[in-house]
């Protein structure tokens, strides 16, 4: 969905109707009927080789959910995941290690995704040992290499994760996770524990990276202003389903979703000229999930009778926007 007029051989990833769920403790302990969090309930989009394809949402809005079943840290409930053609979204572990090598990630912390009883030349290598790539000489001398490419110096490679600042680490996540070649990388809130001139050095980086070695990136934030300037295409989750796929210039510059909209509203200084706000408010309601109908419907002013009974689904509503809203 959203990609439907490129070609098969173009795409990456692509994610069919894709759900996770996640058992509940029972509040009463004498119930004996399980309870679910829908965290993702039937996505779909798809990642052309080579782009940047954004996740954005609220807190809670299952993004990382999403990025963890791609990279099978998650067990999809139900759905696919196709990775260059292969579904892998159900595939046995043993068949999986060729995937995992191909597909790396860059997460929120990168204090506590670093192992800190370890040195960083030592962090480096670990993939390769896993997937039994180079020899022990060789890979010394790709964390090496890895390590000036981030930006770092070779007297780094002794240290430990403690001895660096916040930025440094994350470049050291980052050469982590190109060691072993990957051709997809999953950027989980990868800049948000920065402070704002670290995050465009890191964000910089992404990109030049992107470009000289052929990656795909899978960029999860909820910094629609990042999101903005690093990505191709974006995906709007709210509460577990996606509510607008549309190019960044599109999203941008004509929101259908009125949740798009709210978020778009929240990062713009007030205009009542601006068009792209519409009636929409930053604050319009309390986040609930919502048990029937559109999950946005009891947030939303322009919300129906069908809205609360019929979920919408997401529509090609301009050629490559695809919103799900009963308004088109």
């Amino acid at each position: 969905m959203g990609n439907e007029m490129t070609r098969q051989e173009d795409l990456l990833i692509e994610v069919k109707d894709l759900c996770v769920h996640f058992r509940r403790k029972a509040e009463d302990v004498f119930s004996f009927k399980p309870s679910w969090l829908r965290a993702v309930d039937g996505v779909n989009f798809s990642i052309k080789k080579g782009e940047t394809f954004g996740l954005v949402g609220e807190s809670g809005s299952g993004k990382s959910t999403i990025g963890k079943a791609i990279l099978r840290y998650h067990e999809p409930t139900s759905g696919e995941i196709f990775y260059d053609g292969t579904e892998i979204g159900h595939m046995k572990e043993k068949d999986l290690m060729p995937f995992r090598r191909k597909m790396q990630s860059i997460f929120q912390d990168p204090y506590s995704s670093l192992d800190p009883s370890r040195t960083v030349r030592e962090i480096i290598c670990e993939p390769m040992e896993i997937h039994r790539m180079y020899t022990p000489a060789e890979r010394k001398e790709r964390a090496a290499e890895l390590l000036s490419v981030v930006g770092l110096k070779q007297e780094d490679l002794t240290k430990y994760p403690h001895e660096f600042s916040g930025g440094q680490r994350q470049r050291i996540s980052i050469a982590r996770a190109l060691s072993v070649h990957p051709e997809f990388v999953v950027c989980d809130e990868p800049i948000s524990a920065l402070d704002v001139s670290l995050q465009a050095q890191i964000v910089n980086m992404l990109e030049d990276l992107q470009d000289s070695r052929g990656l795909t990136y899978l960029f999860i934030s909820h910094q629609l202003q990042v999101v903005q300037k690093i990505c191709d295409n974006i995906g709007v989750l709210y509460l577990g389903s996606m509510m607008e796929i549309s190019s960044s210039e599109k999203l941008y510059g004509n929101p259908l979703h009125p949740y798009t909209k709210m978020l778009i509203a929240s990062i713009l200084p007030p205009d009542p000229k601006n068009q792209v706000l519409d009636d929409i408010t930053a604050d319009v309601g309390v986040q609930e999930r919502a048990e029937h109908g559109c999950k946005f419907h009891n947030r939303c002013p322009w919300c129906t009778e069908k809205c609360k009974n019929e979920t919408p689904a997401l529509r090609e509503a301009e050629p490559g926007h695809f919103v799900a809203c009963w308004r088109y």
